[in-house]
């Protein structure tokens, strides 16, 4: 088994999609290693540091799994990854939505979004990663992953398009306004805990 681990991990994606399609479950799993920490940041970086994040995450590889035959390799495996992530986080982020919005109506009928956080801290003393992570959950999800894309995981402007399927420019707009409203989101929070 040790001799199967080496060789995988040398193996470059094309091979390891390979051997992981004919069943070798040594293969899957060199891909799990290599890219959960990429989902874990993606998933995270959309829903914040939750249960249902780390089960988001086991769930996109258990659909890499069931669509692995399908992946032609014309995209790399991490875009192809990142994607599959991306869409299942978005759906989530879709159904909560369309759960909790049935009862969290404002008096002006506005939808409260459910999984920004409690800014109550009894101490008064929250980490800067806390704040700016319930910031990031106030966005609107088509900001949110962008914004969690480009400045929280380094992809480039070029890369984030190719994983969503946008244009650059619109990569770029949604960038500029995700930034722009989530300096609003801190500087007002910086206000009220004053």
């Amino acid at each position: 088994m040790q001799k199967h681990a080496n060789k995988y991990k040398e193996a470059d994606d094309s091979e390891l999609v390979k051997a992981a399609i004919e069943g070798d479950s040594n293969a899957f799993g060199e891909i799990v290693n290599r890219y959960r920490q990429m989902v874990a940041r993606t998933v995270k970086g959309m829903l914040g540091d939750t249960v249902f994040a780390e089960d988001l995450g086991q769930e996109v590889f258990i659909n890499l799994y069931n669509s692995l035959s399908g992946f032609r390799g014309e995209a790399k495996l991490s875009t192809y990854i990142q994607r599959i992530a991306v869409n299942l986080t978005l759906n989530e982020i879709k159904r909560r939505k369309r759960f909790f919005s049935m009862f969290s109506r404002t008096d002006d009928d506005e939808v409260i979004e459910y999984n920004v956080a409690d800014d109550s801290d009894n101490e008064g003393k929250r980490d800067a990663r806390e704040v700016v992570n319930k910031a990031l959950m106030s966005l609107e999800p088509k900001f949110r992953i962008v914004v969690a894309m480009r400045m929280l995981q380094g992809y480039s402007t070029k890369e984030t398009a190719e994983i969503l399927k946008l244009p650059v420019g619109t990569v770029l707009s949604r960038l500029a306004r995700g930034q722009e409203q989530l300096k609003k989101i801190l500087k007002a929070r910086r206000y009220e805990n004053q």
